[in-house]
């Protein structure tokens, strides 16, 4: 009996370690999947939300408060990440007036408007907030200060990882996308929010082109908002970028990642990334009738005769981001 003891001893032992040699999911993975989340967390968070929080917008300009400022009073009230992260999702699944936490904001900026969003997403976003260290304004302490009576408790992983690694290729198309779309955004966001949807249209007419190139000149790139449904002749896409664009609607529609397509030459990259439609989209370019009223669609006609770009609903491909620069660039 002894020995048959043993023996099943000694083959229990084989087993585990046959298995942990099998088992590649190490600590160095556990890191590095970690660091990979916290990437995508990060991306998902600038494209969803820099829009109207971005912190580089300047105090005169700002349609919406810093994720800084919604991190600081969210955690007066969280005890843990748990709840951190329930609070936010709360407020964006359906925000009101009732339930928001910042009434200061609330009161300059009105409620955040409602937008689908999908819930796994936001509660990743929120779980990076609460984890990192968020970019703040160079303004946003002495203001906190100010207005914040008791110490602020802070919270947060520095992102010297994420933040100082070389970028790559597809890292350099994000930044260029997202700089020119929060530069767009928070102007058109700005303009809607003071004289209304057909003020916002006159504003895309005159001023959207013009501040894409400006972004373009910056950053050394040629920049492109391009669609298979344009409303801009100028925005038409050509038969590569409408290929990449059905290759996007395909992974949205299947619900997968979405990953940017890079593509290089020996000298230069092209960049493509998709251009999603929101709640605020829809003012413009969702269904007629319903979304666009009849006024805000003679206004479209009057400025573009041609218009293809309405009967989109939420969370589809209105275009890609084409963007093309030097490999020096880097």
């Amino acid at each position: 009996m002894k020995y048959i003891v043993l023996l099943a001893l000694f083959i229990s032992l084989i087993s585990c370690e046959e298995t942990s040699k099998k088992n590649p999911y190490t600590k160095i993975d556990a890191v590095q999947n970690e660091a990979d989340i916290a990437r995508q967390s990060k991306q998902n968070m600038e494209n969803q939300c820099y829009v109207c929080h971005n912190p580089k917008s300047s105090k005169k300009n700002r349609v919406g408060p810093p994720i800084a400022a919604i991190k600081a009073r969210y955690m007066k009230d969280a005890a843990t990440k748990e709840e951190f992260v329930s609070a936010i999702w709360n407020f964006v699944e359906k925000p009101s007036k009732e339930k928001a936490k910042l009434k200061g904001a609330v009161k300059r900026f009105g409620v955040m408007p409602y937008q689908k969003f999908n819930q796994q997403e936001i509660e990743a976003i929120a779980a990076f907030i609460y984890e990192y260290q968020i970019e703040e304004p160079e303004w946003f302490r002495t203001h906190w200060k100010e207005n914040h009576s008791g110490k602020q408790r802070r919270n947060g992983k520095k992102l010297a990882r994420l933040e100082n690694e070389t970028q790559d290729y597809t890292q350099i198309g994000m930044k260029y996308a997202k700089s020119t779309k929060a530069e767009l955004g928070k102007n058109l966001m700005g303009a809607m929010q003071k004289e209304g949807v057909i003020h916002a249209l006159e504003f895309c007419n005159v001023q959207a082109m013009s501040i894409t190139d400006s972004m373009a000149n910056v950053n050394k790139a040629k920049i492109s908002r391009v669609s298979d449904k344009n409303r801009n002749p100028l925005n038409a896409a050509n038969s590569t970028e409408l290929n990449h664009i059905e290759t996007f609607k395909y992974a949205i529609q299947a619900n997968e990642n979405i990953s940017p397509i890079v593509e290089e030459t020996e000298q230069s990259v092209h960049f493509y990334y998709p251009i999603v439609t929101n709640d605020m989209c829809l003012k413009c370019h969702g269904k007629l009738g319903s979304q666009i009223t009849q006024k805000t669609y003679d206004k479209i006609l009057e400025f573009y005769p041609n218009d293809k770009a309405i009967g989109y609903d939420v969370n589809e491909v209105r275009g890609i981001w084409s963007i093309e620069f030097e490999k020096d660039n880097k």
